[in-house]
């Protein structure tokens, strides 16, 4: 069986230099239970070794991305993290902040207004905190799912007064759309909302993504799109994965990402799809 589904059959992957690979963490480089398998850690090293770069790119924030950079050991060669969804983006060796880009305050608190008028809370991640303007079932369910400790605050807009990378919205699905409309009419120049989880409208600066942050190290590497592999299953994912000479989306991903995307994984997450693609296309090695 082949290990992936090719998008565009007449791009010669296999004769491609791969100098750039980017990967997405949450049910791409990661595994269910949040590891990442031996064999997959493996590919990313003799990756390296063949002298490409590799790149994290996720929505966690830098503290969460942490602990999984030094299980690859990025924290001891140069390379880059992007986080907070591509507001961020440091050097893995260093933390040196090489890019950012933020909610200006008054923008912040503008968002913060608004939700509040409407009977939203506002939620905010920072290093390995969860902070919300008030208590409600879907912080807390979000909290199971990343771990952050959640926190309570009254005095949230004294957090965000100085800026912030990103705001989140929590409530019900049906009830974040009609609040979209009205954070657009107030703010559509200066806000990009972030296609994540469904009970999480997230607001990003305007013109924010991975793609945009990929273009940035690319830049700095004086490295071409068609050098670069993106890797991810998510719509979060899919300006990178436009962006990148070689898009692939993972099995388990949303459709709409694997319908953009050059190549579809074979095997999912869980199953060394990352490993796979990396084996094929990068170190090409038979299948």
């Amino acid at each position: 069986m082949p290990i992936a589904q090719s998008r565009d059959q007449g791009y010669s992957y296999g004769m491609s230099t791969i100098r750039l690979l980017a990967l997405d963490m949450d049910d791409t480089l990661l595994r269910s239970d949040l590891s990442i398998s031996f064999r997959t850690r493996n590919a990313i090293k003799r990756t390296e070794n063949k002298g490409t770069v590799v790149t994290l790119a996720s929505g966690r924030t830098p503290s969460t991305i942490e602990r999984f950079a030094k299980l690859l050991g990025l924290h001891k060669r140069p390379c880059y993290i992007i986080s907070n969804n591509g507001a961020l983006i440091q050097e893995s060796n260093t933390g040196k902040t090489i890019y950012e880009t933020r909610l200006e305050p008054e923008i912040a608190l503008t968002i913060c207004n608004l939700a509040e008028a409407e009977g939203f809370p506002v939620q905010l991640y920072e290093d390995d905190m969860m902070y919300v303007s008030r208590a409600n079932e879907y912080t807390a369910y979000d909290q199971k799912l990343t771990g952050q400790q959640q926190m309570v605050v009254d005095n949230f807009r004294e957090i965000i007064s100085k800026g912030c990378y990103r705001l989140f919205i929590p409530g019900d699905p049906m009830l974040l759309e009609p609040l979209e409309s009205i954070l657009t009419t107030y703010l559509e120049n200066d806000i990009t909302f972030f296609p994540g989880k469904k009970y999480l409208l997230e607001i990003l600066p305007r013109e924010t993504n991975k793609g945009i942050a990929l273009a940035k190290i690319a830049e700095n590497l004086g490295i071409q799109p068609e050098e670069i592999m993106a890797i991810g299953n998510s719509i979060s994912d899919e300006e990178m994965i436009r962006w990148a000479g070689i898009g692939v989306a993972m099995i388990n991903g949303d459709e709409r990402v694997k319908s953009i995307a050059n190549l579809v994984t074979e095997h999912s997450n869980d199953d060394d799809g990352v490993a796979d693609i990396i084996d094929k296309y990068i170190l090409h090695k038979d299948s």
